[in-house]
Order: structure tokens, then sequence, then C-alpha cells
């Protein structure tokens, strides 16, 4: 602006100086430091949830299947144990004996994948039911290991959960 009386020119235009530049910068950082740290327990405790859930889906549908067993609707041998012999039996369905027309009893929709397990490129390619560890009727809770029947399922990993217990022993 030109100042008619002395003749110069003021300028109206104001910036932000250097100072205040790296103070706000400064600001910002420490603001995103701390919320770090939060993002990445929100995202645990997520999966942690999607574990909970996963668990309680395929351990409910273990047990309606060896209730349908125990009821007589499903094929069972004398010398087997009512659990179902694999995973995918849950979802692929096995046939309705008492029913004359053979319909076929599904216990879940798609089998859940452990979110605890690992995410490489090549493990994309394992098998939803591959992911999980799985306990037969006859081995003992404290060393799990894979039999005739799926009667338990948990996850491989080893890392600890939010509450301090391994998610392979949730």
């Amino acid at each position: 602006m030109l100042n008619r009386s002395s003749g110069l020119l003021f300028s109206t235009c104001r910036g932000f100086t250097l100072v205040e530049l790296m103070v706000v910068v400064a600001i910002v950082a420490i603001l995103a430091s701390a919320v770090m740290p939060l993002r990445e327990i929100a995202i645990k405790r997520e999966k942690e949830q999607e574990l909970r859930l996963a668990l309680r889906q395929i351990r409910t549908a273990i047990d309606a299947y060896k209730q349908a067993a125990d009821e007589g609707r499903i094929e069972k041998k004398a010398d087997e144990t009512g659990y179902p012999r694999k995973l995918e039996s849950l979802v692929e369905g096995v046939p309705n004996i008492k029913d004359p027309k053979k319909n076929m009893i599904y216990f879940l929709r798609r089998l859940p994948r452990d979110p605890m397990f690992t995410n490489s490129d090549s493990d994309q390619n394992v098998p939803d039911a591959d992911t999980w560890g799985k306990r037969s009727y006859e081995s003992p809770p404290g060393n799990p290991e894979e039999g005739d029947d799926v009667f338990d399922i948990y996850s491989h990993s080893d890392r600890k959960g939010l509450n301090g217990i391994p998610y392979n022993q949730w």
C-alpha cells in the first residue's frame, strides 16, 4: 500500500515466520507419536475380537455336530467319538440319516480363518482349516495333538494377548 504522505510502500500481507512453522510441526509430531501406540493397540484388540468370535463359532459348530451325532442324525460308527473327522465337514455338511430325503446338515456357512495366522504371500494359499491347530478327543489339553477327529481348535500363534495369555491357550 502506498502512503501518499511519505511516499513509502507498506505491505499489508503477513505470513508465518520460520519459528512459528517449526513450533506447529513439533506439536503435530508430538500428537502423532502419541496416537500411534493407541492405533496399534486398537488393531491388536480388533484382531483379538475376531479370534474370540472365530473360536466361539467353530467350537459351537463342533458341539452341534457332536449333539447331532449323539441324537442319531449323523452316521457314527461304534468306535467313533461323534466329533467331526475334519473341520471342513462343518461347512461341507453331512447327510441327515433320519431324513428320508437325506438332506444335508450344515453347521457353518464358512470356516473362519485364524486372524493370528501369519499373512505372508505364501500363507494366502493355505486353506482356512489349516490355519488352526486341531486337538483330537484322545489328546490331553496340555499337549493338544491331531488325531482321528476334531474335538477342539486353537491358534498356532504363541504371541501373548493384551490379557497376557498366549493366543494358543485361548
